[in-house]
Protein backbone atom coordinates (compact mmCIF):
# COMPACT_ATOMS: atom_id res chain seq x y z
CA UNK A 1 0.00 0.00 0.00
CA UNK A 2 1.60 3.76 -0.70
CA UNK A 3 1.69 5.98 1.76
CA UNK A 4 -0.98 8.48 0.21
CA UNK A 5 -3.27 5.59 0.99
CA UNK A 6 -2.71 5.37 4.09
CA UNK A 7 -2.38 9.42 4.47
CA UNK A 8 -1.63 12.52 2.84
CA UNK A 9 2.04 13.14 2.43
CA UNK A 10 2.08 16.86 3.27
CA UNK A 11 5.20 18.32 2.90
CA UNK A 12 5.06 21.55 5.15
CA UNK A 13 1.78 22.66 7.48
CA UNK A 14 -0.41 24.74 5.92
CA UNK A 15 -0.10 27.37 8.60
CA UNK A 16 3.16 27.66 8.63
CA UNK A 17 3.34 28.68 5.17
CA UNK A 18 1.43 31.41 5.36
CA UNK A 19 3.14 32.80 8.66
CA UNK A 20 6.47 32.40 6.81
CA UNK A 21 5.71 34.60 3.70
CA UNK A 22 3.68 37.35 6.22
CA UNK A 23 6.50 37.24 8.73
CA UNK A 24 9.44 37.45 5.07
CA UNK A 25 6.73 40.26 4.14
CA UNK A 26 7.30 42.18 7.39
CA UNK A 27 11.22 41.60 7.50
CA UNK A 28 11.21 43.22 3.59
CA UNK A 29 8.95 46.01 4.64
CA UNK A 30 11.41 46.95 7.04
CA UNK A 31 14.09 47.13 4.67
CA UNK A 32 12.36 48.28 1.07
CA UNK A 33 9.07 49.78 2.25
CA UNK A 34 6.21 49.12 0.18
CA UNK A 35 3.28 50.78 2.06
CA UNK A 36 0.24 51.92 0.95
CA UNK A 37 -1.24 53.78 4.14
CA UNK A 38 -4.30 52.69 6.41
CA UNK A 39 -7.54 52.71 3.85
CA UNK A 40 -7.79 49.62 3.94
CA UNK A 41 -7.59 48.95 7.67
CA UNK A 42 -11.34 48.71 8.21
CA UNK A 43 -11.53 46.58 5.09
CA UNK A 44 -8.33 44.06 6.82
CA UNK A 45 -10.82 43.62 9.62
CA UNK A 46 -13.47 42.53 7.42
CA UNK A 47 -11.73 40.33 4.92
CA UNK A 48 -9.91 38.37 8.05
CA UNK A 49 -13.79 38.13 10.05
CA UNK A 50 -14.75 36.60 6.36
CA UNK A 51 -11.91 34.39 6.27
CA UNK A 52 -12.56 33.27 9.81
CA UNK A 53 -16.36 33.03 9.00
CA UNK A 54 -15.68 30.53 6.50
CA UNK A 55 -13.16 28.46 7.99
CA UNK A 56 -15.65 28.08 10.74
CA UNK A 57 -18.32 26.80 8.35
CA UNK A 58 -15.50 24.88 6.74
CA UNK A 59 -14.40 23.06 10.26
CA UNK A 60 -17.89 22.46 11.33
CA UNK A 61 -18.47 20.15 7.79
CA UNK A 62 -15.52 18.84 8.83
CA UNK A 63 -16.57 17.45 12.39
CA UNK A 64 -19.74 17.01 11.23
CA UNK A 65 -18.62 14.42 8.89
CA UNK A 66 -16.36 12.19 11.54
CA UNK A 67 -13.47 13.51 9.68
CA UNK A 68 -10.03 15.25 10.47
CA UNK A 69 -8.99 18.65 9.75
CA UNK A 70 -5.35 17.55 9.88
CA UNK A 71 -3.29 17.70 6.69
CA UNK A 72 -1.17 14.59 8.06
CA UNK A 73 -3.93 12.47 8.90
CA UNK A 74 -6.07 10.23 7.04
CA UNK A 75 -9.90 11.08 6.30
CA UNK A 76 -12.38 8.77 7.06
CA UNK A 77 -14.75 10.45 5.16
CA UNK A 78 -15.20 12.68 2.32
CA UNK A 79 -16.93 15.69 2.95
CA UNK A 80 -18.96 17.45 0.28
CA UNK A 81 -21.60 19.36 2.13
CA UNK A 82 -21.48 22.60 3.62
CA UNK A 83 -18.73 24.86 1.99
CA UNK A 84 -17.33 21.94 0.27
CA UNK A 85 -20.09 22.29 -1.79
CA UNK A 86 -18.24 25.28 -3.80
CA UNK A 87 -14.81 24.73 -3.16
CA UNK A 88 -12.64 21.45 -2.38
CA UNK A 89 -10.35 23.79 -0.24
CA UNK A 90 -12.35 26.27 1.51
CA UNK A 91 -10.53 26.12 4.79
CA UNK A 92 -7.29 27.10 2.29
CA UNK A 93 -9.69 30.02 0.96
CA UNK A 94 -10.21 31.22 4.23
CA UNK A 95 -6.43 31.39 4.75
CA UNK A 96 -6.46 33.72 1.47
CA UNK A 97 -9.05 35.93 2.83
CA UNK A 98 -7.13 35.80 6.27
CA UNK A 99 -3.87 36.65 4.28
CA UNK A 100 -5.00 39.26 2.33
CA UNK A 101 -7.19 41.09 5.87
CA UNK A 102 -3.44 40.81 7.52
CA UNK A 103 -1.59 42.58 4.38
CA UNK A 104 -4.27 45.48 4.69
CA UNK A 105 -3.29 45.39 8.51
CA UNK A 106 0.42 45.60 7.77
CA UNK A 107 -0.69 48.01 5.28
CA UNK A 108 2.14 46.94 2.88
CA UNK A 109 2.04 45.12 -0.41
CA UNK A 110 4.89 42.87 0.43
CA UNK A 111 2.66 40.36 1.19
CA UNK A 112 1.04 40.52 -2.07
CA UNK A 113 4.43 40.11 -3.90
CA UNK A 114 5.06 36.88 -1.99
CA UNK A 115 1.58 35.41 -2.45
CA UNK A 116 2.74 33.32 -5.96
CA UNK A 117 4.87 31.97 -2.98
CA UNK A 118 1.97 31.18 -1.01
CA UNK A 119 0.26 29.52 -3.59
CA UNK A 120 3.09 27.31 -5.26
CA UNK A 121 3.47 25.69 -1.51
CA UNK A 122 0.11 25.27 -0.84
CA UNK A 123 -1.00 23.73 -4.18
CA UNK A 124 2.49 21.57 -4.84
CA UNK A 125 3.30 20.77 -1.05
CA UNK A 126 0.17 20.37 0.35
CA UNK A 127 -2.95 20.24 -1.51
CA UNK A 128 -1.73 17.76 -4.16
CA UNK A 129 -0.84 14.99 -1.51
CA UNK A 130 -4.22 15.39 0.03
CA UNK A 131 -5.86 15.14 -3.36
CA UNK A 132 -3.52 11.89 -4.11
CA UNK A 133 -4.67 10.62 -0.32
CA UNK A 134 -8.65 11.18 -0.93
CA UNK A 135 -8.17 10.03 -5.00
CA UNK A 136 -6.40 6.47 -3.60
CA UNK A 137 -9.08 6.40 -0.56
CA UNK A 138 -12.33 7.15 -2.22
CA UNK A 139 -11.93 6.43 -6.10
CA UNK A 140 -14.56 6.72 -8.27
CA UNK A 141 -16.49 9.14 -5.69
CA UNK A 142 -13.89 11.27 -5.12
CA UNK A 143 -13.12 11.65 -9.25
CA UNK A 144 -17.28 12.68 -9.36
CA UNK A 145 -16.55 14.94 -6.76
CA UNK A 146 -13.60 16.98 -8.42
CA UNK A 147 -15.51 16.71 -11.42
CA UNK A 148 -18.25 19.53 -10.37
CA UNK A 149 -16.63 20.97 -7.55
CA UNK A 150 -13.33 23.21 -8.05
CA UNK A 151 -10.30 23.08 -6.41
CA UNK A 152 -10.27 27.06 -5.11
CA UNK A 153 -14.30 28.66 -5.84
Amino acid sequence: MRDHEIRPATVLPPPLIYAACLLGAWWMEGRLPLGFGPAGRDLGWIVIALGLAGMAWALAAIWGNHTTVNPYKAANNLVTSGPFRYSRNPIYVSDWLIYVGIMLLMQTAWPLLFAPLVWGLMRYAVIAHEEAHLEAKFGAEYQAYTSRVRRWV
